[in-house]
C-alpha cells in the first residue's frame, strides 16, 4: 500500500459483433445512417411486466432495425461491473473520438438490464450537473440509453458531431498527449514516492516505490510490487476505460503479485492552473462515482494526486471526499483528538495547508489499494467520531497518519516542499 486512501492492459471483456437472432440478408444491411426507417413503436406500458417471449421479440425487432441503420450491434462477454465499465467506457472513447456522430449498441447479455438502467440514468443525471460538466465537455456530447425502456439488455450509445471549435480543440489536445514520455512520467513520479511517503513516512508501510504492505505480515498481507502504469489520454472517456482496465487487472491478479496501482494521467489537468486543478478533481470524481455506484469502493480504495492539489476547493469542501484529504477544516480536530494539541493551537491556516503537498505530485494520478489491505492495516476501531465543535460530530479515520503527516509538513516547510515538487515536475521535461 503506498497511501491511506480516504499502458493499458488486456480488457476482461471481449467486444464484438452481434447478430440477431433472426438474421438478415446480407443485400439488405446498409451503412447509411441517413437511409429513413420506421422505427418500431413502444406502448407505455412497461416492458419489465411483458412476459419473456414479448420482451425477446421486440428486443430482437430493435435490434434488427439499428443494424438495418447501419448502426454497429457490439456483443460482450462481460458478466461483472469491472468488465461492463471497462467495455462501455472503451466503446465511448472509441465513438468520442471520432469528429461525426456516432452511434453503436452494446449488447451485454450476462448484465442485468436493471444495472444498465441505472447506468443509463446515472449518465443523464450527470450531465445536468453544472459543476462538473463545465470541466468534462467531451461528455455533452454523448446520450446513452437503454434500449427500448429495458426491453432487453443493450444500451444504446450516441455522440453528436463536433464543432469547429470542438474540432480544434480536439487536435490541441492529441497534440499535448505527443509530449509525454511514459519513463520520464513514472519516474518523476517514483523520485515523489520516494521523498514523500518513504522519507517522509506519508504511508508507514511503504518502505521503498517498488513493494507496498510491508510490516502487515502479522496481520495476514503479503507484501507485493506496486504496479505503474500509464496512459497520456487527455480524454474523460478514455480515462475510465483505463482506470477500469487497473481493476480489471488487480481482479485478476493475486496482492502477492500485484499489490496496488500507481496509475498515472499526465495529460488530465496538465499544469497548475485553476482550471487544471477543476479538470483533475471533475474526472477523479466521476472516477471515484461509478466505481462507487457498483460497490467498489468495497474492494478498492483511491488516493488522488495533482501538481496544485488543494483540498480547500474539493467538493465538498467541509465534508469528507473520496479518494481525498480530510478537509482542512478538520485538521486542528484531528491533532486534538490525536494528543497534538499544542499544534493544534498554534499552527496557522497556512502551515495546516501544507499538508497538500501529501498529494502534490508531478502529475495528475490515482494510486488504487485493495480494501482488504487497508482495512488490516487500520484495524477494527479507525473509525472514530470526531467532534468539529459547535454540536457538529463526523466519523473519521486515520487520525493518526493525518496528524503526523500535518506535522511533519509543517517542519519541513513550504520551501523545501515546493522546491523538491519543482524537481520532480522538472525531470519530466
Amino acid at each position: 500500500m503506498l497511501f491511506r486512501p480516504l499502458l493499458i492492459v488486456a480488457a476482461a471483456a471481449a467486444v464484438s459483433a452481434f447478430s440477431p437472432s433472426s438474421s438478415i440478408k446480407s443485400s439488405v444491411i446498409k451503412k447509411n445512417r441517413h437511409q429513413h426507417i420506421i422505427p418500431l413503436r413502444l406502448s407505455n406500458d412497461n416492458p419489465a411486466e411483458w412476459d419473456e417471449e414479448r420482451r425477446s421479440n421486440v428486443f430482437q425487432a430493435l435490434l434488427r432495425d439499428l443494424q438495418i441503420e447501419g448502426v454497429p450491434l457490439l456483443g460482450c462477454d462481460s458478466n461483472q461491473v469491472q468488465t461492463l465499465n471497462a467495455a462501455l467506457w472503451t466503446t465511448m472513447a472509441e465513438l468520442g473520438d471520432q469528429d461525426d456522430e456516432q452511434r453503436a449498441c452494446l449488447i451485454l447479455e450476462e448484465i442485468p438490464t436493471s444495472a444498465l438502467l441505472a447506468f443509463a440514468e446515472d449518465f443523464t443525471v450527470l450531465k445536468t450537473q453544472t459543476r462538473l460538466m463545465d470541466h468534462l465537455p467531451e461528455l455533452k456530447r454523448f446520450s446513452i440509453s437503454v434500449l427500448g425502456r429495458g426491453v432487453g439488455p443493450a444500451l444504446l450509445i450516441e455522440t453528436e458531431k463536433r464543432t469547429e471549435e470542438e474540432i480544434a480543440a480536439a487536435a490541441a489536445n492529441r497534440a499535448t498527449e505527443r509530449t509525454f514520455d511514459q519513463t520520464k512520467t513514472i519516474n518523476a513520479l517514483k523520485s515523489f514516492i520516494d521523498r514523500v511517503v518513504v522519507n517522509l513516512e506519508a504511508c508507514p508501510y511503504t518502505k521503498s516505490v517498488d513493494i507496498s504492505a510491508v510490516g502487515l505480515e502479522s496481520r495476514g498481507v503479503t507484501p507485493g510490487p506496486v504496479g505503474y502504469r500509464f496512459s497520456a489520454t487527455t480524454d474523460a472517456c478514455m480515462t475510465m476505460s483505463v482506470f477500469w482496465n487497473c481493476i480489471c487487472e488487480m481482479t485478476g491478479e493475486p496482492e502477492e503479485n500485484l499489490s496496488s496501482i500507481m496509475l498515472s494521467l499526465p495529460g488530465i489537468g496538465h499544469g497548475d492552473s485553476p482550471e487544471a486543478h477543476a479538470r483533475f478533481a471533475a474526472v477523479v470524481e466521476i472516477v471515484g462515482r461509478y466505481l462507487c455506484s457498483y460497490r467498489g469502493d468495497a474492494s478498492f480504495g483511491l488516493v488522488h494526486f495533482h501538481p496544485a492539489y488543494d483540498r480547500s476547493i474539493i467538493s465538498p469542501v467541509d465534508y469528507a471526499s473520496y479518494g481525498h484529504l480530510p478537509p482542512m477544516s478538520w485538521l486542528r480536530a484531528m491533532l486534538k483528538m490525536g494528543g497534538h494539541q499544542e499544534e493544534a493551537e498554534s499552527f496557522s491556516d497556512d502551515e495546516l495547508a501544507l499538508s497538500n503537498y501529501q498529494r502534490r505530485a508531478p502529475h495528475t494520478a490515482i494510486n488504487i489499494l485493495r480494501m482488504s489491505q487497508v482495512s488490516k492495516a487500520a484495524g477494527p476501531k479507525s473509525i472514530v467520531d470526531l467532534d468539529l465543535g459547535n454540536g457538529r460530530v463526523e466519523k473519521a479515520s486515520g487520525i493518526t497518519l493525518y496528524s503526523r503527516n500535518a506535522i511533519r509538513m509543517v517542519k519541513t516547510g513550504k520551501d523545501a516542499l515546493q522546491s523538491a515538487l519543482d524537481a520532480d515536475i522538472a525531470m519530466q521535461s
